[in-house]
């Protein structure tokens, strides 16, 4: 007779705490549709982004340029899968973020109660957030 030999297999599921995942979530779909809405605003010209751009002493067409990269960043940190896309998406809203705070500032355009400069400084602050509490499942 034929011995049967059954194994076993149990894997180990380690899930996230429930804060962290609600926490998590928050922040990111709260950065990404602030993204999304300006990069919205920026496609389509609207707000004070075309005289904004113009104060700065970029071109216009910079608005296209940025939209396009916002509505894409904004899009990759909440599809599932693609963590390396999202590693880039973090790094490029953080140097987007960043960029305009020091673009402000070298301008000497810092609105009223430094608003031009907390808002985006703001925004990376929630980025980085939004990265160092993501999941297991959206780490390299």
């Amino acid at each position: 007779m034929s011995k049967i030999i059954s194994t076993e297999t149990i894997a180990k599921v380690v899930a996230q705490p429930k804060g962290k995942m609600i926490a998590y979530w928050t922040v990111t779909l709260l950065i990404a549709s602030t993204i999304t809405l300006s990069g919205i605003g920026q496609l389509m010209h609207n707000g004070g982004n075309v005289e904004l751009v113009k104060n700065l002493g970029y071109p216009l067409y910079v608005l296209t340029i940025l939209g396009i990269w916002k509505v894409l960043g904004a899009i990759a940190l909440v599809v599932p899968s693609f963590p390396r896309l999202k590693e880039w998406a973090h790094a490029g809203i953080f140097f987007l973020m960043t960029g305009a705070a020091l673009s402000h500032v070298l301008d000497n355009d810092y609105g009223d109660y430094g608003f031009n400069v907390i808002l985006p400084l703001s925004y990376a602050a929630l980025n980085i957030a939004s990265w160092a509490l993501r999941p297991k499942s959206r780490k390299l």
